[in-house]
């Protein structure tokens, strides 16, 4: 029989003093996003005022109260100088980049990573040097630019897209998994008939969800935040993803807005853009979850 080892009074100390550090990292990363959405509800009089008087006072749902609860700054996003449609607009381009650019993505960092892992590649040492070559030198910016326009990508979408569909780090640890796939499996499968491309698209696809899952919501993040990619290739405004848009929006109210007993503070419509943009992918974090946790550390181990 096995025997259980009985946990001391040491052993009991130390989860107590672990419980309580991670309770306190927990607090210092979710109290400032907490702060930033009852921020977005407040008005002029409440948003320099202490953090825990302004958890306390927005919520007040006094009868004639002039300071509380307050929809404002949102109401000024979606409504300000005819602004709506566009960032509607924006919304639904901001969204077809992050899928196509995720899927885009997501194509060529595990297409190349299969190559790669497989020993019959000729040349194999050669592309993988080639390929941490690029993660200690690239050209920069104004280099990737002339690339963009010379290529007649300047103010398309697909200049979103292109220009970053493979990362060098994300590529190598696809990899690494590839890599640690069960040889058997593949022999198994090329005795039966089946191609390299079946192989990759019935067994090695299938095995790494989790590994897919993890990478897919990093490169959606990323597109889905990025603004300055927008703003350097991007010349037509109603082009602009939903990021660039609500930079304009902040800019444009923070130098209009004269009268802060009327329309929302600068401060505030700031907090609401943050809290616009970050909602989407908090959203769908809950359903990658699951396999974001068993993907998180793919391929970390073997070099």
């Amino acid at each position: 029989m096995l025997s259980i080892k009985r946990r001391t009074v040491g052993d009991l100390v130390w989860d107590v003093v672990i419980y309580i550090i991670l309770t306190f990292l927990a607090l210092i990363m979710v109290i400032p996003f907490i702060y930033v959405i009852v921020a977005s509800f407040a008005r002029e009089s409440l948003i320099q005022i202490t953090s825990m008087d302004l958890f306390w006072k927005i919520f007040q749902p006094m009868a004639g109260h002039p300071n509380g609860f307050t929809l404002a700054a949102y109401k000024e996003v979606f409504d300000m100088s005819g602004m709506g449609m566009q960032v509607l607009r924006s919304l639904g381009i901001s969204i077809g980049v992050t899928l196509i650019g995720t899927l885009i993505n997501l194509f060529c960092s595990t297409t190349m990573a299969y190559g790669l892992s497989r020993s019959s590649l000729i040349g194999k040492k050669l592309l993988m040097n080639v390929v941490l070559f690029t993660m200690v030198f690239s050209g920069g910016m104004i280099p990737t630019f002339i690339v963009v326009k010379s290529l007649g990508l300047y103010d398309t979408y697909a200049a979103l897209i292109l220009p970053g569909a493979i990362s060098a780090y994300n590529m190598i640890i696809i990899r690494n998994f590839f890599m640690d796939l069960p040889a058997g499996l593949e022999e198994a499968a090329s005795i039966d008939g089946c191609t390299d491309i079946g192989i990759f698209a019935k067994i090695a696809l299938p095995l790494s969800l989790p590994m897919l899952a993890t990478f897919g919501l990093f490169y959606a993040v990323g597109h889905w935040n990025n603004y300055f990619g927008a703003l350097l290739y991007l010349d037509d405004s109603s082009k602009y993803p939903f990021q660039l848009v609500l930079r304009n929006i902040v800019n444009q109210s923070a130098a209009d807005i004269d009268n802060l007993d009327d329309l929302p503070p600068s401060d505030t419509l700031k907090m609401a853009v943050i809290v616009i943009g970050t909602v989407p992918i908090l959203i769908v974090y809950p359903f990658l979850q699951k396999h974001f946790a068993a993907g998180v550390m793919t391929g970390a181990i073997k070099g």
